[in-house]
């Protein structure tokens, strides 16, 4: 940028001054060993499960908690009701409604924690239940929990039959997340241990007058929906008679594969559920305290407690490298940060890619291992969408040694773990069998791994920064995989983050990537529907209701949101719009002294509709890739 240019213009001069600092104060945020790391925080599910948890591990004797557990329960209860809602609930999302789920798992580990029924945070939480459906219309997850310590009837939670393990590679066709989930729990629910709770404890007054406890189905007599519900009687119905050398033969299946793949990784599948599940399982199946994969599980499930300065929460899994690849593209496309500080990033990148075969060889059989995955160490689950955006930053910082050896590795296995549809998905090829969401345990809204839009389009740039041409078979497949997939208002859905403009963004980039033309209508449309969804202060934000109503519901504008819009409104090929100079005011009117900028709403996404995420660097490293883009074009580059 020259110096005439900065003088003539004073938005793009004070978009330059934004930048800088931006690109300073994420620098700032690298550790020592070249990565980014932030916290990966939640909703008040993940406390309250670790309440019931230490039922599990440390019941009350008498009562009374033993002094180490009291202190982290207390803790654990606090973080809670510090979040309740006006309204006596607890949400999913910040400044979202009451969830029930949510509500009643708070409600019961608050009441676990000693305090009253008649307490009146909990009197609120219970008339919040009891308006929402009560105990009966909790999702199966809640409803399983529960019935491990006998407080909801097992014969109305679905079953889990360990014996899926003897089914093939069946168990391949759930998302890896879920299978992760569900081997253990199939353990612990096939064992039905009945654990005990402290003396008069019960939550009859959770359960609603005249509410049904049977699973709803409303697809009809001839549907997948009701094939699995006469499928969960029947396997009710045999687990009471089935021949015991079939299910300890299942068990044991079950716990060879949960063994294995706590191996090479910090606990199953590295988040939170699973290694909750396996600690369960390991007690069930009778493995000393002192054992060392007891040990290392709870060491592992531990590792996720923050419980310092900034307060006491579990973080769900650690996002470091998903961190780490953003930050560096960002920078990189900013051009603002040192190569030093790139090259230790980029040498950091390298020794975390996979070498290891795992879940995903079960289809890609003959496909050489490579890709990344999230977290510190989760060798047996890289994913698609880390793999891309590693591949974006080591396209903007190169590594000390090994680097072209690394991405042609990671280009092979990218290429290869495209979907037949020519979308790509998070974790696994071909993960689209729709008939097992009908499963009555797959109400967490997350039993596939379908392709979608928004992790497409940043294979799509991920590899033509990487020297894939954009003639190259693979890359027309994703494009044509797109143009199916845009919505009839001109937006692309996001499934990992929220929602319509994250998907959009990032569908429009990919798309630019592939050489596609912005003069096409189906690009123009894209950028009008995002100029036309902006808010009055000239930011981007979206609630994460949208996926509920499955179209975009507006929300106060984010530092992230506006950075995505003001991405894709370029990739889309706006540079000179009201509506981008405006985005841009924005993000330079809300940016804080030292840089960085605040963000209170969550804008990532776990499972739709059930789970969200916020990335805490996500406010601090898009608006540097956002401005960066915005300069780019200024000095008429694209």
């Amino acid at each position: 940028m020259s110096p005439g240019v900065q003088i003539a213009d004073p938005l793009v001069s004070a978009c330059a001054e934004a930048q800088r600092r931006a690109a300073n104060y994420l620098l700032g945020l690298q550790h020592a060993d070249g990565y980014w790391w932030a916290d990966l925080t939640a909703d008040t599910t993940l406390e309250s499960d670790f309440i019931l948890l230490e039922l599990w591990r440390h019941p009350p004797v008498d009562g009374i908690w033993n002094p180490p557990t009291r202190e982290l329960i207390d803790k654990a209860a606090r973080s809670i009701l510090e979040r309740q809602l006006p309204d006596g609930g607890f949400n999913i999302y910040a400044e979202g409604p009451s969830e029930l789920n949510a509500t009643i798992k708070a409600y019961t580990a608050l009441k676990l924690a000693g305090m009253s029924e008649h307490d009146p945070s909990l009197a609120r939480a219970r008339e919040r239940i009891l308006a929402l459906g009560g105990l009966q219309r909790a999702n199966s997850y809640v409803k399983v929990n529960l019935s491990l310590f006998g407080l909801y009837p097992r014969e109305h939670t679905p079953s889990i039959p360990p014996e899926l393990m003897l089914l093939g590679n069946f168990i391949y066709q759930m998302s890896s997340w879920t299978r992760a989930i569900v081997i253990p729990l199939s353990i612990v629910h096939a064992m039905n241990p009945r654990r005990p709770v402290p003396a008069g404890f019960s939550l009859n007054e959770l359960f609603k007058p005249g509410e049904p406890f049977e699973f709803p189905n409303n697809e009809g007599f001839f549907s997948w929906r009701n094939f699995f519900l006469k499928a969960d009687k029947v396997f009710k119905f045999a687990e009471k008679r089935m021949w015991r050398g079939l299910r300890t033969t299942a068990i044991r299946r079950a716990e060879q594969w949960m063994l294995e793949r706590t191996r090479y990784t910090d606990g199953l599948a590295a988040i939170y559920p699973p290694m909750m599940y396996v600690i369960m399982a390991l007690d069930l199946l009778g493995y000393p305290k002192d054992h060392p994969d007891v040990k290392e599980a709870e060491r592992q499930f531990f590792n996720l407690l923050v419980d310092d300065e900034r307060g006491f929460y579990f973080q769900p899994c650690f996002s470091v490298v998903w961190d780490t690849a953003i930050a560096a593209f960002a920078l990189g496309e900013s051009k603002l940060a040192p190569d030093a500080a790139l090259t230790r990033c980029a040498d950091w990148l390298l020794t975390k890619e996979v070498r290891r075969r795992g879940d995903w060889t079960v289809k890609r059989p003959n496909v050489p291992p490579s890709g990344w995955y999230f977290e510190f160490a989760n060798e047996w689950y890289p994913d698609i969408d880390d793999t891309a955006q590693v591949l974006l930053a080591l396209s903007r910082a190169r590594a000390s040694s090994g680097h072209d050896a690394c991405v042609r590795r990671a280009l092979t296995w990218l290429l290869a773990m495209q979907s037949k549809d020519g979308g790509w998905a998070a974790f696994d090829v071909d993960n689209n069998w729709q008939s097992l969401s009908a499963v009555p345990f797959a109400d967490h809204n997350a039993m596939l791994d379908p392709t979608c839009p928004d992790i497409t389009g940043r294979v799509l740039e991920g590899l033509i920064a990487s020297g894939v041409e954009r003639d190259h078979a693979a890359i027309r497949r994703g494009v044509a995989y797109l143009k199916r997939a845009q919505e009839a208002d001109g937006s692309w859905y996001g499934r990992w983050g929220v929602d319509y403009i994250y998907g959009t963004c990032f569908a429009l980039r990919g798309l630019r990537a592939a050489g596609e033309s912005d003069r096409e209508a189906y690009i123009l449309r894209a950028g009008e529907w995002l100029r036309s969804i902006q808010n009055a202060d000239g930011g981007w934000g979206e609630s994460c209701a949208s996926y509920d109503r499955k179209t975009f519901v507006p929300a106060a504008s984010t530092p992230s949101q506006t950075a995505w819009a003001i991405s894709g409104l370029i990739a889309g090929g706006d540079t000179t719009s009201n509506s981008l100079h405006k985005g841009i005011e924005y993000l330079i009117e809300t940016q804080r002294k030292d840089g960085g900028w605040d963000e209170k709403l969550s804008t990532g996404t776990g499972f739709p509709g059930v789970f969200y995420l916020k990335y805490h660097y996500y406010r601090h490293s898009f608006p540097v890739l956002a401005l960066s883009d915005y300069l780019r074009t200024r000095n008429g580059a694209k």
